[in-house]
């Protein structure tokens, strides 16, 4: 109750379960603490009433000592931050987020957050980094900044054959593949280039029949 965070809540109104996840978050910690030695834990900034919520129930209970380190939250252009529980977010496991799709999240980002993302996510120097930025402005409809990176980051959590699959499987969408890259593309990247393209399904009886091309 002592927290900032839940005394403003309590003027607009605090649910019990927004109430008692930090307890859980706090007791979580000390669980940990208790039976694992653990004593520090990492979150982002929005994480630090929960952490210290853990920090202080571990000097009450075992009169310990615990620490919390936070960071600041990576957010995108429009303020909206990265996270699981905000939908379209991207995973490093393939098996969860596709290299081709990787790929494409970070090349579908807005000219501010390629030039930010540049900034803490690659380890291209100040005097690189600037340059691109320089270079993309002249003609930003090349997206110079967007396929740096892309490339960049891809490759380092992927890998340079992952990256070239990834370009080759964006070609297809442009008009731009040849015969030779179709066929090397497998099964999984097909199903992932064409997530979220319209569609229509035609059972094999009527293509075995002919389709005339005006329907």
């Amino acid at each position: 109750m002592a927290k900032d965070s839940v005394k403003k809540r309590l003027e607009t109104g605090l649910s019990f379960t927004e109430f008692s996840y930090q307890l859980v978050q706090g007791y979580d910690f000390q669980y940990l603490y208790t039976h694992m030695d653990v004593k520090l834990q990492l979150g982002g900034s929005d994480q630090w009433g929960n952490i210290t919520t853990g920090t202080e129930l571990i000097r009450r209970m075992d009169g310990g000592e615990a620490h919390a380190i936070t960071t600041p939250l990576l957010t995108k252009a429009d303020g909206s931050k990265f996270g699981k529980s905000e939908g379209g977010n991207v995973w490093l496991d393939k098996a969860r987020t596709s290299p081709y799709r990787f790929y494409q999240f970070w090349l579908n980002a807005s000219d501010d957050d390629a030039a930010r993302f540049l900034k803490i996510f690659t380890t291209r120097d100040q005097q690189e980094v600037e340059a691109l930025i320089a270079e993309h402005a002249k003609a930003p409809h090349q997206r110079l900044l967007q396929k740096e990176f892309a490339a960049d980051v891809t490759t380092r959590v992927h890998g340079r054959e992952e990256l070239e699959a990834a370009l080759q499987a964006s070609e297809i969408l442009f008009g731009k593949a040849t015969a030779e890259s179709l066929a090397a593309l497998s099964e999984q990247q097909w199903l992932d280039v064409f997530e979220g393209v319209p569609q229509a399904a035609v059972s094999r009886d009527v293509l075995s029949a002919g389709v005339p091309i005006v329907d």
